[in-house]
């Protein structure tokens, strides 16, 4: 088979980066396009994956978003029609979609967050979500609803390799907290501006702690210079540090203390390694961060009095490396892709992959 994938946000490269090995080691031609946004090309060098750089970020306008979708799906239609892969794959690409729709491709659109905003005219033939999601949750037919055990972070999770330099890397002292923060996804159509009111109350409440240290983790360059703008005098005294180069998140995640984001991704690679992680994220809740707070592997913040009274700023004990369990998630995924691959658009017989 000749598998499509089109990364589209920098979540999906760590993701894909072992679906695209074990569908490789399996005999199968991967065909890799990738969106320059959101540091998706900066990880894919870091991984070393060969890829077509395609299209941009088009802003946080809807108008905008629309013409991006548009602009970038007739970039990529020249190399789906010379390529003519056998099965198209994204975490939410909806470029890739309305160009497999075009061209008759199948597509199967991974996810793991069922309140994302869906598009009736590019709808893909298959989607894949974590066993938490119910199928009638997702906007299409359940009979076209494929699940996987655990979450998508265990993909990749297990392949994790300490570099027990990175915090000296960083300039942080081992008296010193690290802290990692990550701003709440502002252009997202889920965002809700409570989550800024809360990220603020977040670095006041690290200023206010002299053995803090934030590694700052925005989304553009834009969020940068707004945090840079708002809180000079940190970011001068390198109390908020921004890495001059894109880092191994995983790695980061380790040596930090504590996690808080506004996004879902790394609140949830936090969970998988076992740090401790809070979630300002104000959008709707996920099945996913539903279950991961139902068993104590992340604490949502929903106002600033619990940024003060719920975080606790304490040194972690990391030990020597992270105990991470074997992962069934990934071989469950590419199973699924290699059954789609052999049917098309034709439907499959019910599973649900343990």
């Amino acid at each position: 088979m000749k598998i499509w994938i089109d990364l589209d946000n920098s979540p999906h490269v760590p993701l894909f980066v072992p679906i695209i090995e074990a569908l490789q080691a399996k005999g199968h031609e991967v065909v890799v396009t990738a969106r320059n946004a959101f540091q998706v090309r900066e990880l894919a060098d870091l991984h070393g994956l060969e890829y077509k750089l395609v299209g941009r970020h088009y802003g946080k306008r809807f108008a905008f978003k629309l013409l991006g979708l548009g602009m970038r799906a007739l970039q990529l239609l020249p190399i789906a029609l010379r390529e003519r892969p056998t099965l198209s794959v994204s975490h939410g690409s909806r470029s890739q979609l309305a160009v497999s729709a075009l061209l008759g491709i199948p597509s199967l659109m991974i996810s793991d967050y069922e309140f994302a905003r869906t598009w009736a005219i590019v709808r893909p033939t298959w989607v894949m979500v974590p066993d938490v999601i119910p199928s009638e949750s997702i906007h299409t037919d359940p009979g076209r609803v494929l699940h996987y055990p655990g979450i998508k972070e265990d993909v990749y999770v297990s392949r994790f390799r300490l570099d027990p330099n990175l915090r000296e890397r960083l300039g942080v002292r081992p008296d010193e907290l690290l802290v990692t923060l990550r701003p709440p996804a502002t252009e997202a159509h889920y965002h809700n501006p409570e989550s800024e009111d809360l990220f603020c109350a977040v670095v006041d409440r690290m200023a206010n702690d002299s053995r803090v240290r934030v590694v700052m983790l925005p989304r553009n360059e834009a969020q940068a210079e707004w945090v840079k703008s708002t809180w000079p005098r940190l970011v001068a005294a390198s109390r908020i540090i921004f890495p001059p180069q894109v880092l191994d998140g995983l790695n980061l995640i380790w040596h930090s203390d504590l996690v808080i984001s506004g996004g879902g991704t790394m609140n949830r690679e936090a969970a998988a390694l076992g740090v401790p992680v809070y979630s300002i994220f104000r959008g709707p809740l996920g099945a996913v961060d539903r279950f991961l707070a139902s068993r104590g592997r992340l604490a949502v913040i929903s106002t600033v009095h619990e940024v003060r009274s719920k975080i606790a700023l304490v040194p972690r004990n990391r030990g020597i490396a992270p105990r991470v369990e074997a992962r069934t998630a990934l071989s469950a995924i590419v199973d699924h892709i290699l059954r789609i691959g052999d049917h098309g658009n034709a439907a499959l017989a019910p599973t649900r992959a343990k």
